[in-house]
């Protein structure tokens, strides 16, 4: 799938185990609106009772500053909990989906 920006989705199908979303490219570094709208899929496409670790770009900063607040406004059934920062500079934020 991709968007207007032809960027590749992290989205492909729907996840029925917990898995991670890779918002890292050189894409992702210029645009800080296709983070969010891809976390957003990816969040829509985890199973409730999983969890999706999605892996932000450095470039924007820590996640819960611009990211957070977008993904608790979309869903309401989700729990954001920060894993760390990656050696590559990204972040890893965890988003556990329904039932868990």
């Amino acid at each position: 799938m991709t968007d207007d920006s032809g960027a590749e989705s992290a989205m492909r199908r729907e996840h029925d185990a917990s898995w991670s979303a890779n918002l890292e490219g050189p894409e992702h570094a210029m645009d800080r609106d296709l983070i969010v709208e891809q976390s957003k899929d990816a969040i829509a496409q985890t199973a409730a009772g999983y969890h999706v670790n999605l892996v932000t770009h450095g470039d924007h900063g820590h996640p819960e500053t611009y990211l957070w607040d977008e993904l608790e406004a979309a869903f309401d059934d989700v729990r954001l909990e920060y894993v760390d920062r990656c050696g590559c500079g990204g972040h890893v934020t965890r988003v556990h989906v329904g039932g868990d």
